[in-house]
């Protein structure tokens, strides 16, 4: 982080830790997913720190940020994130997310209409009725974060950067020590919740209550990916003017694994949807 910035602020009764790029540039607030930080999105914000201001928050749990006992929904981290936002002062920021993180974006534009100028959905927990098991030889989701967690914490920070080495040899190398390090942190208390919660498809409530733009990032179910084309085509049902791009080559980590196709949609799109002339200098 070079010339970027941390920090901590109280939003929704929480102390949240956040990593900023700074500048006097339209804000993009950047949610992490499940058992990831902040820091996750590192590669990601190098690239946009040129043009936006970058911010990515640790969600709670995760990182540096609180961990209380209980409130792992997606409506507890839409009710973060709108404190967060509120607590820097953001003026009509955009904002993104990465499955968990994208759950929690998803919730907050729908909840919070008036606050965000658009926003980034890369694969999001979308499915419909019960969700399809794992392809063959594919690990339970849930079941593999918690092996993994598990495993960094007994196992510490350089073991677990070569099990992801070994396991996502297509990732670039500036991947893994964020990941890795993301992983010994997340809160026990996040990990129990993750245990007992539920798995229900909030979007098909959710996404027809949102008024600003929309990209949804999706990739190939048979690699990983969650959101299967024929959910796409009823997300872009329920919610008309929603874009969709579907990358090709990679699976759940879309932007790990095809950062370039990824990056340049993400551009595209917010381009052409946040405004100019109300930055916050940072």
């Amino acid at each position: 982080m070079p010339d970027w910035f941390s920090d901590d602020v109280t939003a929704n009764g929480l102390r949240i830790h956040y990593y900023r790029t700074g500048g006097y540039k339209p804000p993009l607030v950047l949610s992490h997913g499940a058992t990831d930080s902040g820091l996750c999105w590192t590669r990601v914000a190098r690239d946009l720190e040129s043009d936006y201001d970058v911010i990515l928050p640790d969600a709670r749990g995760h990182g540096l940020s609180d961990a209380p006992a209980s409130g792992y929904t997606s409506g507890d981290r839409a009710a973060d994130l709108a404190g967060f936002i509120d607590a820097l002062g953001l003026q009509r920021p955009a904002v993104g997310g990465h499955s968990m993180g994208a759950a929690t974006t998803l919730r907050f534009i729908a909840d919070y209409p008036d606050v965000a100028s658009c926003a980034v959905l890369e694969d999001p927990p979308f499915w419909i009725g019960e969700r399809r098991a794992p392809e063959a030889g594919r690990e339970n989701p849930r079941d593999a974060m918690r092996r993994t967690v598990l495993g960094a914490k007994e196992n510490g920070l350089e073991a677990t950067i070569s099990r992801g080495r070994a396991a996502s040899p297509t990732w670039a190398e500036e991947e893994f020590e964020p990941w890795a390090q993301a992983k010994v942190q997340v809160s026990r208390a996040y990990l129990d919740d993750l245990s007992r919660s539920p798995m229900t498809p909030e979007w098909l409530e959710q996404l027809p209550r949102v008024t600003c733009p929309v990209l949804l990032v999706t990739s190939d179910p048979e690699l990983g990916g969650i959101v299967a084309p024929a959910v796409a085509d009823e997300a872009r049902r329920l919610l008309p003017a929603l874009q969709v791009v579907r990358l090709s080559g990679a699976g759940h980590n879309i932007r790990r694994e095809q950062f370039g196709p990824f990056v340049s949609a993400v551009r595209t799109f917010l381009s052409a949807n946040v405004p100019r002339g109300q930055e916050v200098r940072a």
